[in-house]
C-alpha cells in the first residue's frame, strides 16, 4: 500500500475536521437549554445521548473499516456530521435534540475510529512517528472550533448560521482530504471475522486508554470546581484550569512525534504517566492558585502522548485485526470520558474532591507502571 505526503495530509485534515465538529457543540449547550426550557437533570440525560451514539457506533465501524477501507466510512461519517450539526441548533423538542445528539455522536464516533485506523496504517507504512501529530491536529481543531463558534455568537450570528458555517468548514476539510483517504483495507483485515471478543493485548491497551480518558474527562468537568472549592478562585476565572491542561496537551502532541522518535514509546509512556501523576498530586496539594494551575499544565503535558502511543501499539498488536482493535480501544476510551465525571462525583460525595483527584494521580501511575507492556504489546 503506497503512503506518501498526500495521505499524511489527508489524515491530518480528518483529525482537524473531527476536532472542529466536536468543539462546535459545546457553545450551543446554553442556547439549547434556554430554547427548550430544560432543567439540569433533563439536560444531563440529553447529553448522555451524544456519548451513547458514539459508544454504539464504534465497534461496528471497526468492522466496516476492516472490510471496506477507511475512505467510504470517513466520507459517510463526515457527511452525516455536517448535516446533523446545524440540527443541534434548532431541534424544536427535547426528543428531537436527543435524536440529533445520538446521530451526531454516532457520526463522530465513526469518523474517530476510521481516521485512527488510517492514522495507524499511514504511520506504519511511513516508517516514522506520526500519531501524536495527528492527534495534535484534533486538539487544534477543538481550539479553532470552540473559538470560532464563540466569536460568531458574540458577534450576534444566530446559532443556526454559526453551525452552518462550521459545518461548511468541516466539509471543506473532509472533501479536500477525500481523494487521498485510504480506499482499500489492509490485506490482513479483509478476512476479519464479523465479531471478535476483545482479548489479550487489546484489552490491556484499552484499559490504559480508559484510565487516560477517565482523567481527561474528569478535568473537563471538575477542574473548575476544584479551583473554586479548594483554592477560592473566582468562578469567572476557574476555566483557566482546563485551559492550562488543553494548551499543554496540544503543545505536547504537536511536538510529540519528535520526542517519541528520540526517546521511544516506552520511555515517553513512563515519563508521561509520572508527569501526569505529579500534576494531579500538585493540583491537590497546591497552596496557591498558580501552583494548582501548574498541576493541570503538568497533567496535560504528561497525558498528551499517552493515547497516541497506545493507538500505535493497537495497530501493531497481533491479537486482533487492526480495524477491530481500534474500534474496541476507542470504545473503551470514550467509556472513560463518560465515566470520569460520574466516578469523580461519586468519590467526592463519599469522601472529598481532593481524594478523587488524588485517585486520578494513582491512575496515571498505573499507566507509568505499565509502560513497557503498553508501548510494545503484540499479542
Amino acid at each position: 500500500m503506497h503512503v506518501g505526503p498526500q495521505q499524511r495530509l489527508s489524515t491530518r485534515l480528518a483529525f482537524l475536521a473531527s476536532g472542529l465538529a466536536m468543539a462546535a457543540w459545546a457553545p450551543l449547550v446554553p442556547f439549547a437549554k434556554a430554547r427548550l426550557g430544560l432543567g439540569e437533570a433533563d439536560l444531563g440525560l440529553l447529553l448522555l445521548c451524544l456519548g451513547a451514539g458514539s459508544l454504539m457506533a464504534m465497534p461496528a465501524i471497526g468492522l466496516m473499516t476492516s472490510r471496506y477501507g477507511c475512505r467510504i466510512v470517513m466520507l459517510v461519517a463526515g457527511l452525516c456530521v455536517c448535516l446533523i450539526l446545524p440540527a443541534l441548533a434548532f431541534a424544536p423538542t427535547p426528543l428531537a435534540l436527543g435524536c440529533a445528539l445520538f446521530g451526531f455522536g454516532a457520526s463522530l464516533g465513526a469518523l474517530d475510529v476510521a481516521m485512527n485506523v488510517q492514522a495507524v496504517i499511514v504511520e506504519r507504512e511511513s516508517g516514522g512517528r506520526l500519531m501524536s501529530g495527528f492527534h495534535g491536529l484534533f486538539s487544534v481543531g477543538g481550539f479553532v472550533g470552540a473559538g470560532l463558534m464563540a466569536a460568531m455568537l458574540w458577534l450576534g450570528l444566530s446559532p443556526v448560521l454559526a453551525t452552518v458555517l462550521v459545518a461548511a468548514l468541516v466539509a471543506v476539510s473532509i472533501l479536500f482530504g477525500a481523494p487521498h483517504f485510504l480506499r482499500e483495507p489492509e490485506a490482513a483485515d479483509r478476512e476479519a471475522p464479523v465479531f471478535v471478543v476483545p482479548h489479550g493485548a487489546v484489552i490491556f491497551i484499552g484499559v490504559l486508554c480508559f484510565l487516560c480518558f477517565l482523567a481527561e474527562g474528569a478535568i473537563l468537568d471538575w477542574s473548575a470546581l476544584l479551583l473554586t472549592a479548594e483554592q477560592g478562585m473566582d468562578a469567572a476565572r476557574a476555566g483557566l484550569g482546563y485551559a492550562a491542561f488543553a494548551v499543554a496537551m496540544t503543545i505536547g502532541r504537536l511536538t510529540g512525534d519528535r520526542v517519541v522518535a528520540r526517546l521511544g514509546g516506552k520511555r515517553v509512556l513512563l515519563l508521561g504517566g509520572l508527569c501526569g501523576a505529579l500534576g494531579f498530586f500538585t493540583a491537590v496539594m497546591a497552596s496557591s492558585v498558580p501552583l494548582a494551575l501548574l498541576g493541570f499544565l503538568l497533567v496535560g503535558l504528561g497525558a498528551s502522548n499517552v493515547v497516541p502511543i497506545l493507538f500505535t501499539a493497537a495497530g501493531n498488536q497481533q491479537a486482533m485485526p487492526a480495524g477491530l482493535a481500534i474500534g474496541a480501544i476507542t470504545t473503551l476510551g470514550y467509556a472513560g470520558i463518560l465515566a470520569g465525571p460520574a466516578v469523580i462525583g461519586f468519590v467526592a460525595h463519599a469522601s472529598s474532591l481532593n481524594l478523587a483527584f488524588a485517585g486520578l494521580g494513582c491512575a496515571m501511575l498505573v499507566i507509568a507502571a505499565s509502560a513497557r507492556l503498553g508501548a510494545t504489546a503484540k499479542s
